[in-house]
């Protein structure tokens, strides 16, 4: 079975300083159908105007993704990281029995858009992690190239989860397929642009879950930026 999730149905909050779209529940948006799904808790998109950023803020016992499709995010931890993402970077944050940290646009002019990913963990109370890796479009271009997972393989960064995130780039005659195993749960996120998804059709900022389905099929790319989870069904 497959459900669709238009972009306009998503929660909005626009502070000035940040126009935030909520896929699920989070902060003053509350709908007790879109809670999460499987460990998925959070996708927000976020646009981050310049000279700006979310201040000094505390997490604990979740596994957060960063991953930005326009302009720089500075980041700084209490675990002592600093670092600038930008687009082809994927950050994750193991929030563990505690961390804090900041998140800023320090562009004169540029707005910072990004995808802020929340995933619950499989084991709480773990000491905070960090990490960084950059995937170049090469990698995913016409393809679902893996950045993250529980194990790391094929150079994807880390969580603790039984969870897979592709990311992928697709336009005219580009294809890909991702198998997916009994009893677990597909979600696709278009970050941008537009493609089909086992024959429907993701313009930006849609969604699709994915339950009881054999494969996930992706094509009839037009400058599409997809994003798909491979989550266990908890």
């Amino acid at each position: 079975m497959i459900t669709l999730r238009p972009a306009g149905e998503r929660g909005h909050a626009n502070h000035g300083w940040l126009d935030s779209y909520h896929s699920f529940s989070f902060a003053d948006y509350h709908d007790p159908a879109h809670m999460g799904f499987g460990p998925l808790r959070v996708i927000n998109e976020d646009r981050i105007a310049p000279g700006t950023g979310f201040g000094t803020h505390g997490h604990r016992d979740m596994e957060i993704i960063s991953y930005v499709l326009a302009g720089e995010l500075a980041h700084k931890d209490s675990m002592g990281n600093g670092s600038v993402i930008r687009p082809g970077d994927v950050q994750r944050m193991s929030a563990g029995r505690g961390v804090m940290h900041s998140e800023y646009n320090h562009a004169r002019d540029d707005t910072t858009h990004f995808l802020q990913i929340w995933i619950q963990p499989d084991v709480r109370g773990i000491a905070p992690g960090y990490e960084e890796k950059h995937f170049d479009a090469a990698e995913k271009r016409g393809r679902l190239r893996l950045v993250a997972s529980r194990d790391g393989r094929e150079g994807s960064v880390r969580i603790h989860q039984d969870a897979k995130l592709y990311a992928g780039l697709f336009g005219a005659g580009e294809a890909a397929t991702l198998a997916l195993a009994p009893g677990r749960l597909g979600y696709v996120h278009m970050a941008r642009g537009a493609a089909s998804i086992n024959g429907r059709r993701l313009q930006a900022g849609d969604a699709a879950r994915l339950e009881d389905e054999a494969m996930l099929a992706i094509d009839e790319g037009a400058d599409a930026e997809v994003l798909v989870f491979d989550l266990p069904d908890i």
